[in-house]
């Protein structure tokens, strides 16, 4: 969405229903990431509650140090307390192990900590930034959620993720476009054991896509291979940057550095089956 276009009208109703929840809720706890999704709970939250609500930072080596630092800032921009909370799903075998079911046991390690520190200081309830269009592709940490009580207020309300752009939009909330991510584990293919080591490498070679101005992008984790995904408007300026981008990935140690043609797609290594890849030589290079 363009900045300059005039900002749509907000889903007033929703609106309503989203600070009734939130306000019934009486002290909250939000699992806060610095999307635009937990963000505009967290904001709703200070708005209604006020010093009765924080956002909860889950931080681990599958939080990327860059969103870390966005989050951050984000909280500080809305006059939101955000509270680091240290989480070791790495301790956990079934995560580490990266089946299909990871993400379960993912969120149930947040949301165990944040149900915990609620229990233990009096909040009433923990929230997440789930939304009705989450369902389908988040049916694991919804599940998660779930299992420990958590509530998901943009989910109650009926929201879509249009209507938190929107709405997060009418608010003047930074992070109103800001693009979906997800934690470095997923770009690792199902199967692969995930280590601090492994995160670490992929976080390091997805900075050098940032700091080169990239704004959607994933590396994908295979093995001496990475893959970068970028937008579609991107792909041709990746060219351009070709040698800047596969000395900076190789520092972060990978050998081989392949830009993938079909544009940046959510998901790809848990949707579709793993195929070959061709890497072109650089400066004569042999594989």
């Amino acid at each position: 969405m363009n900045p300059s276009e005039p900002i749509p009208a907000p889903p007033a109703a929703k609106l309503q229903r989203l600070r009734e929840i939130i306000r019934a809720c009486s002290s909250l706890l939000v699992a806060y990431s610095g999307g635009v999704d937990s963000a505009l709970v967290a904001l709703i939250a200070h708005q209604e509650l006020g010093e009765r609500s924080q956002a909860c930072l889950g931080v681990s080596p599958s939080l990327p140090r860059r969103e870390m630092r966005h989050a951050v800032k984000l909280a500080e921009q809305m006059g939101v307390v955000c509270r680091l909370v240290n989480t070791l799903e790495g301790d956990d075998a079934r995560y580490a192990a990266n089946g299909a079911d990871r993400c379960f046991f993912c969120k149930s390690e947040l949301f165990g900590r944040l149900i915990a520190l609620a229990r233990d200081e009096g909040w009433s309830a923990v929230a997440d930034g789930v939304h009705a269009e989450d369902i389908s592709d988040h049916h694991n940490g919804i599940a998660a959620a779930r299992r420990l009580g958590v509530r998901s207020p943009l989910l109650e309300a009926g929201l879509v993720k249009q209507d938190v752009r929107d709405l997060a939009r009418h608010l003047g909330l930074a992070a109103w476009d800001k693009p979906a991510t997800a934690c470095l584990a997923s770009r690792v293919p199902t199967g692969v054991a995930i280590t601090p080591e492994l995160l670490g490498q992929i976080d390091a070679a997805e900075d050098v896509l940032f700091d080169l101005g990239f704004t959607q992008f994933r590396v994908r984790h295979h093995g001496q291979l990475a893959r970068v995904e970028l937008s579609a408007q991107d792909l041709s300026r990746a060219i351009e940057l070709r040698e800047a981008i596969v000395a900076g990935v190789r520092a972060a140690g990978y050998r081989f550095v392949a830009l993938d043609l079909e544009p940046f797609r959510s998901g790809s290594l848990a949707t579709q089956p793993a195929r070959q890849l061709v890497t072109l030589p650089i400066r004569g290079h042999k594989q």
